[in-house]
This record gives structure tokens, sequence and C-alpha cells, in this order.
């Protein structure tokens, strides 16, 4: 069955058809249900929408067709925004996608107090089932519009995978984000930076005094985006790891932005 199974998803073109088939034959409970997901991943569905969920830093999170589906590369995101969170922390995750990021975090922050956002509502509704249980609200809008205003100068820590690919590279992408994911959640706008500018502007009015801002960036990104972020008063390291192929920019509020 393994076997068979390889071979039909190499066949389709399947880069890691051995360790994917692995993964198919682990979540079938028969043949005819292994039949039907080799066929859903066959034909160009996401493995991990086929599985339904996908694993960032050590935690796998649900994932529905039509939702954006984490990168490993993330992980680093999670790893910055780890380090500078305290326990009992106040975090808002924006474009929060299934709310993996934020289950990330709470596995790793302890008394974390979560808001996520995300405009699309296929994403709040995957988002809301995986954070269930948790100290989390979530809730469908553009970026701060829906947060309640009491957060307004109390927001410790705000993560922000935001898309950031060039509206030009949409069509190079490979063929499972292109057809199968949202486009504004891939989407960035002429240069990929449309929706960090409006974070960044934003986001000193929403940060303690102190508090830190981690968004993930493409590394030919990164020069543009530190100079917006400094533009808005924000203080930017950048931090890069290879293995993941990942670029991770911190930005710190100063005592006088952050209200």
């Amino acid at each position: 069955m393994r076997a068979r199974t390889v071979r039909r998803l190499t066949e389709a073109g399947c880069i890691f058809a051995e360790e994917e088939a692995r993964l198919l034959v682990a979540a079938a409970h028969d043949e005819r249900i292994l039949e039907e997901m080799v066929g859903r991943r066959t034909s160009g569905l996401p493995l991990e929408q086929v599985l339904g969920w996908a694993e960032l830093a050590g935690i796998r999170v649900g994932v529905r067709p039509g939702v954006f589906v984490p990168r490993h590369r993330t992980a680093l995101l999670v790893r910055e925004a780890t380090a500078v969170c305290p326990p009992g922390a106040l975090a808002v995750d924006l474009c929060c996608g299934s709310g993996a990021i934020g289950m990330a975090l709470a596995a790793r922050v302890r008394r974390l107090r979560l808001h996520a956002v995300d405009i699309d509502p296929a994403a709040v509704a995957c988002a809301a089932r995986n954070l269930s249980g948790l100290d989390a609200h979530v809730y469908e809008g553009d970026l701060f519009g829906p947060l309640p205003a009491a957060l307004r100068g109390h927001v410790d820590l705000l993560t922000a995978n935001a898309p950031y690919v060039p509206t030009s590279e949409i069509d190079l992408l490979p063929r499972e984000a292109r057809l199968h994911e949202p486009r504004r959640a891939l989407d960035g706008g002429e240069d990929g930076l449309d929706v960090h500018r409006r974070i960044a502007a934003e986001a000193p009015a929403w940060l303690a005094a102190g508090g830190h801002l981690v968004v993930e960036v493409a590394e030919h990104q990164v020069p543009d985006l530190v100079g917006i972020l400094g533009r808005a008063g924000l203080s930017a390291r950048v931090v890069r790891d290879a293995k993941l192929e990942a670029s991770v920019i911190v930005a710190t509020a100063t005592p006088l932005l952050a209200r």
C-alpha cells in the first residue's frame, strides 16, 4: 500500500513522496480513506490541508482547505517572540491565519494572554478552534481594527506574519499556494510590504513601553522594512537563520512612543 502511494505521489511530482506517503498511510484508517487522501494530494491540494494539520515549532496545528498553511521557517519568528515575551504577557497576533503562532507561543510562555486577528472568516474559524481552551480571543477584521481599545498602550508583544510576496511574484509561487491558499494571505502589494507599513504606523500606539513587534520578511526586503520601522520610531534588529532560510525583525517601542 505504501509503495503504491509513493509511486503515485512521485508521478504527480511530489518531491518528498516517501515522507508524504508515510504521513498519509499513518493518517488513513483504511484503504478507501487513503485512496481519497492520495487523490486530493495528487490533484494539488497542500499535504497539510489533506492531513488536516501542519507542524510549527513542534506544535501540531489544525488547518482546513482555504486557510494559509504555516511554514516551517516561521519557527524563527516563534523563537524570537518567545525570547522577548515574559510570563503573563499581553500578546497580539495580527494576520493570525490558523492561529499557529499563538498556539506555539502559548506552549512556551506561561500565563500568556493572547488576542488574535485575521481578515479572513475561514482563518478566524480555524484559529478559534485551535486556540480554544487557552486564554485567547480571536477577532475577524482588518489588523488593529477589531481589537478592544483598552489594549492600546498595553501590548507587550505584537507578532505579525503578514503577507509579503510582491504582487508580480504571486504567479511564481508553487501551485499549491497559488491555487489553494487565499491570495490576500500571500499578496503584500507592489514591493510586498504594504501591510507591514500599516502595522508599523499603528504599532507604537498599541505597544507598551519596551514592548516588541516581531515580523517575518524575505531577506531582500529587510533593509526597506528596517527603514519603515525606524521612521515609525521603532528600534529594529534583524535575526537570520540560514537553516530555516528565514529572516525576522524584532522592533522595540521606546518609552516616548509607546502610549
